[in-house]
């Protein structure tokens, strides 16, 4: 059975998530405020973590990064902000989605089984794609660059992979969205712009000269199919 740790201070929303996750099948672990969060975290080991913004002691945004530095570990955020901001930069720090308050318990549970089937996934797939001194171990959900690991969360993961399978296609972000979400929605495509910008800071030797992934104005992204000469 899967764990979902709920991260939210707000103990209604908290019962609510859980009572639909467990109808759903999983089991549900519980925060109320940051620091907690890091401390079931670390003793449960949960599959995935719906996470809410606004949280005392320490904020969604903090536990992210917290989480980041030793797990990849999929991280749904709950929102209550409006400043579109606050989203792109939970996305930016290493959340793979995020749900804006107040939501539908039932958007939650397909959001969570979208995020953990997406990583499932990923998992049979036997396949080293390599671009120069770029290497993606697809089964192990691995990226080294130069000999180095680089850690990138499970969505930046996806979106580097199709892109780099079909080198010098151009993918729109909806196209981009569909392939790592299963639908592409209209308010979600600056996320994709979001992720592409952290996965530059990743593994490009000049983010704002990218070498890898190439900004198609006016339509989308690809991969650099010169680099499968470098």
């Amino acid at each position: 059975m899967k764990k979902i740790l709920v991260v939210d201070d707000e103990l209604k929303i908290f019962q609510i998530a859980r009572d639909y996750l467990t109808h759903a099948g999983y089991e549900v672990l519980h925060a109320s405020d940051g620091q907690a969060a890091l401390n079931v975290f670390r003793a449960e080991h949960p599959d995935l973590v719906v996470l809410d913004l606004g949280l005392p002691r320490m904020d969604g945004l903090d536990v992210t990064r917290t989480m980041r530095k030793t797990s990849n570990v999929p991280i749904i955020m709950l929102t209550a902000r409006i400043d579109e901001s606050d989203k792109l930069i939970g996305l930016e720090i290493g959340a793979d989605d995020y749900i804006t308050k107040p939501f539908s318990p039932k958007e939650l549970v397909a959001r969570v089984r979208s995020v953990l089937r997406r990583m499932e996934s990923m998992q049979p797939e036997a396949e080293i794609i390599q671009f120069g001194e770029l290497v993606l171990d697809t089964p192990r959900m691995r990226t080294i660059l130069k000999g180095k690991e680089i850690e990138l969360t499970s969505t930046e993961f996806q979106i580097l992979t199709v892109l780099a399978k079909q080198p010098g296609r151009i993918f729109t972000r909806a196209q981009l969205l569909e392939a790592v979400h299963g639908v592409a929605i209209d308010s979600y495509e600056r996320a994709i712009d979001a992720h592409i910008k952290n996965i530059r800071r990743k593994i490009e030797p000049n983010p704002r000269e990218p070498r890898y992934l190439l900004k198609v104005y006016g339509v989308g992204y690809k991969f650099n199919d010169k680099q499968a000469d470098a």
